[in-house]
């Protein structure tokens, strides 16, 4: 009976996977430099309350501003960043969030903080939709869900740092020392350079969908994707906005506020991680049902408990955890749907889905001055099931990508 042996590896592929390893993770790095400095704004907000005389409503406008430049502009960034290379949109961005939103806190006045705001947020979403096409690379099948969650991860992961590094700048140097911040960030922007995919390979790729037909996919499964997307945000939107609010008015420091967000933050880099593994594995539209059903209670519950107990803990744990894990079946649905767009489809999923969540913002901000934040989050909380009757739809009963 003969034996087979195995062939010897190519050194050509073994080389090609140990830079396409390095280009996932320097791109990973990359996302969580971007969302850091956006992170910066939520646990700032009751200082800058303070310094501009600032209500809760406006307050929220301010974080939904910042929301509005990071994601809006996303669907057409990332159009042109499919005709003409994602190389520096990818480390362009970042660095441009890094010095902007170090900023704000020499902002003085209403008008200059929102300007900061919107450049710096305008760096973010050219970053996104680039990064996460370079990142997930779904034409090349299988194990395209695993490659989008080491993408998100390395997002949550520096949403998750931001806070805490915004306020330990900021008590060692004064609100108007945080600009010392963006340094770190420029500096891994200059360092990731050579890492980063980009140059003659992005020019073979196919040309992107024309606007008009990326319009009309909005009409069938993308459009239910576009809502889930919505929703989430929104959700997650309300309690970065409300809960360092709920932290201070319960009297909790300024680090007590970042705790609270650095939870949820973390908390969702595990979320992507796992649902990244999951995207792969089971049917995508069962996974968004289970995420979302959990998802509204968890965000009930964290706005609702008492801020540092346990039961709080544990809430805005699990909020953070199930609502980023709907990012990774959304991110890669919609890639599968346009995939000579695929920084378009992403762009939609994520830009214009968060833009319309950055904009219903001010619903919680209305109605935490009308009765507070506690009961404005528990208002707001519920509408993520909305996003379970969506994801019920069948067109969006897709298995895994075969490979």
């Amino acid at each position: 009976m003969a034996v087979r042996t195995a062939e010897p590896a190519d050194p050509s592929v073994q080389r090609l996977a140990v830079r396409t390893t390095q280009a996932a993770f320097a791109i990973a790095l990359a996302h969580g430099v971007t969302d850091a400095y956006v992170g910066f704004l939520a646990p700032l907000l009751p200082d800058l309350m303070d310094k501009h005389g600032l209500s809760i409503a406006r307050a929220a406008s301010l974080a939904m501003l910042l929301s509005l430049a990071t994601s809006f502009p996303q669907p057409f960034l990332g159009y042109l960043a499919d005709r003409v290379g994602r190389k520096p949109f990818v480390l362009l961005g970042p660095a441009l969030s890094a010095v902007f939103l170090s900023l704000i806190g020499l902002a003085p006045s209403y008008p200059l903080l929102v300007a900061l705001l919107l450049v710096g947020g305008l760096g973010a979403a050219a970053f996104h939709p680039p990064g996460a096409s370079l990142a997930t690379r779904v034409a090349d099948g299988r194990g395209s869900g695993v490659r989008l969650s080491i993408f998100s991860f390395g997002g949550a992961a520096g949403y998750a740092v931001g806070p805490f590094m915004a306020v330990t700048t900021v008590a060692a140097f004064g609100l108007g020392g945080l600009w010392l911040a963006m340094i770190p960030g420029l500096v891994l922007c200059l360092a990731l350079w050579p890492l980063v995919p980009g140059g003659a390979a992005d020019g073979r790729a196919p040309r992107p969908p024309m606007p008009l037909e990326v319009i009309r996919t909005l009409g069938g499964p993308l459009g239910l994707l576009f809502g889930i997307s919505a929703l989430s945000a929104f959700v997650q939107r309300t309690f970065l906005t409300l809960e360092p609010i709920i932290v201070d008015q319960a009297g909790g420091s300024q680090n007590a506020r970042a705790l609270a967000l650095t939870l949820y933050l973390g908390a969702q880099a595990l979320g992507t991680l796992t649902s990244g593994v999951l995207t792969d594995r089971m049917d995508r539209g069962r996974l968004m049902v289970i995420l979302t059903l959990l998802g509204a209670p968890a965000h009930f519950l964290a706005l609702t408990l008492p801020p540092g107990s346990p039961g709080g803990v544990v809430a805005i744990l699990a909020a953070g955890f199930l609502n980023m894990a709907l990012l990774p079946p959304i991110v890669v649905m919609a890639q599968e749907l346009l995939p000579t767009g695929a920084a378009v489809g992403a762009g939609i999923v994520m830009g214009l889905a968060w833009s319309v969540a950055s904009v219903a913002l001010m619903v919680p901000g209305w109605l935490g001055d009308l009765y507070g934040p506690v009961r404005a989050g528990q208002l707001c909380a519920p509408v993520l099931l909305l996003g379970t009757l969506l994801a019920l739809h069948p067109a969006l009963r897709r298995g895994p990508a075969a490979g």
